[in-house]
C-alpha cells in the first residue's frame, strides 16, 4: 500500500474521506518527466476505485509518449477557494498501461469496473463510449500525501 504521510498529519484526510473526495473530484492534474528530465503537466478526468486512480489519457498525446518512455507520474487532486477550504491529495508512483491502446471497446475484464464509473461520472450513461483516441493508465500510488485545511482550527 501507498506510503504513509510524514508531515501534515492534523491536516491530513483519512482514508474515508480520501475516498469520498477522490470520487467526488472531476479533474486532476497529471505530471510526467520528459527525456530532458523537465516535467510536463495536463489535467484529465479520472476515477479513483478504492485502490487505483484510473486516467483516460489520449495515446497521442505528450503524456502517453513520455509514459511510455518514463512510467513515474505524480497526479494532484484539489479544490476550494478561499485558504481554510483548501484540501487535496498528491498521488505518486508508476503509470501501467491497461489494455488496447486506443481503446476501442474491446472485452478486458480487468476495465470493466473503471469503464462503468467513468461512464455514471462524466456521461451519466452506464457504458463507456469508445472513440478509438483514448485508452487507459492506472496509478496505484506507492505514496500519497493529502491536506484538508478546513481541519485546521480558528
Amino acid at each position: 500500500m501507498a506510503d504513509t504521510q510524514r508531515r501534515g498529519r492534523r491536516i491530513m484526510m483519512t482514508q474515508g474521506e480520501l475516498d469520498a473526495f477522490l470520487w467526488a473530484q472531476r479533474t486532476c492534474r497529471v505530471a510526467t518527466v520528459g527525456g530532458d528530465g523537465a516535467p510536463h503537466v495536463g489535467a484529465l478526468w479520472f476515477v479513483w476505485d478504492g485502490t487505483a486512480l484510473w486516467l483516460y489519457s489520449i495515446t497521442r498525446s505528450k503524456r502517453w509518449a513520455q509514459l511510455r518512455k518514463d512510467p513515474r507520474i505524480t497526479v494532484v487532486v484539489d479544490d476550494g477557494h478561499a485558504y481554510g477550504e483548501l484540501r487535496g491529495a498528491e498521488l505518486a508512483g508508476r503509470a501501467e498501461f491497461v489494455g488496447e491502446a486506443p481503446r476501442t471497446g474491446e472485452p478486458c475484464p480487468e476495465l470493466d469496473a473503471p469503464e462503468r464509473l467513468f461512464a455514471q461520472k462524466y456521461f451519466g450513461t452506464a457504458t463507456m463510449p469508445h472513440d478509438g483516441r483514448h485508452a487507459w493508465l492506472r496509478l496505484t500510488p506507492k505514496s500519497v500525501a493529502s491536506w484538508d485545511f478546513r481541519k485546521i482550527p480558528g
